[in-house]
């Protein structure tokens, strides 16, 4: 029976607390609204600070509290983990208040909303693009900021994944026999993020294309094409002497010899490349 009472009094006293915000928000005294969505900001309230805050925020515009207004409001979102309305709240944070206390804060949480929303390398990178530009832009505009050396890290993994939504891309083109497209992907994606992890496959991809596409070409257009295979191969070797890739690439680069007439000594296989 004592639990039934303790349950019922809790319940009539959820009521009241819900009673009591119901009005709040229905009513005209923004000086208390102001005041309770702090408290509840503290509390860790951030649906009900929100609310309070999109009603005080129009009427306290030009006073000296509309900054920590807006702070607290985007903060709000980020706390709630709603990103998408976080890196907007801030946004207009900054472009209002980017002379202000917050505004390094500001602009760095921007950077870290459209980071958290960079998705894997297989989705489109449109996150991706814009936290490198503001983690790019914080370390230009904050140099001295105690962050500067986890944006440059962050621009570095963001970057990392661009290059695999490259690869990716280029690798499609590849297993999907699409041998020309792929010369031209995996060339892109090796002079624009040249120091990929990913270089070394890419450049194999790349003369293995070049040979499958001669292989594939009419008999008048081979020559030419086959020549380009036979010069990648001393490209591929020279920078990977040791590479996981190095029998195939041999054998591509004797296939493509013997195709032109050019005497190597070597007595490895000329099987089809596989």
């Amino acid at each position: 029976m004592k639990n039934y009472t303790t349950i019922f009094l809790l319940f009539l006293g959820l009521l009241a607390s819900c009673s009591n915000y119901a009005k709040l928000v229905k009513g005209s005294d923004y000086d208390l609204k102001w005041a309770t969505a702090k408290q509840f900001y503290e509390e860790g309230k951030y649906v009900k600070c929100a609310e309070l805050l999109e009603q005080v925020m129009p009427r306290f515009r030009f006073t000296d509290d509309a900054e920590e207004m807006s702070w607290i409001y985007a903060n709000c979102f980020y706390n709630m983990r709603d990103y998408y309305s976080a890196v907007t709240a801030f946004q207009n944070f900054y472009n209002t208040f980017q002379y202000g206390p917050y505004a390094e804060d500001a602009y760095y949480y921007i950077a870290m909303c459209n980071y958290i929303l960079s998705p894997r390398a297989e989705l489109d990178q449109e996150y991706t693009t814009t936290a490198i530009n503001d983690f790019s832009y914080f370390v230009a505009k904050y140099p001295n900021s105690s962050r500067v050396d986890e944006c440059n890290e962050k621009i570095k993994e963001l970057n990392e994944r661009l290059a695999e939504k490259s690869y990716l891309s280029a690798r499609l083109y590849y297993d999907m026999d699409q041998y020309k497209a792929a010369i031209t992907a995996l060339t892109n994606s090796l002079n624009t993020y040249s120091d990929s992890k990913f270089r070394e496959e890419m450049m194999y991809l790349r003369l293995s294309s070049l040979y499958k596409y001669a292989a594939n070409s009419v008999p008048d257009r081979q020559q030419e094409r086959y020549q380009e295979a036979f010069e990648e191969y001393f490209s591929f070797s020279e920078e990977f002497p040791s590479s996981v890739y190095s029998k195939e690439a041999r054998r591509i680069y004797i296939s493509s010899a013997k195709f032109l007439n050019i005497d190597i000594q070597d007595t490895e296989t000329t099987s089809d490349i596989q």
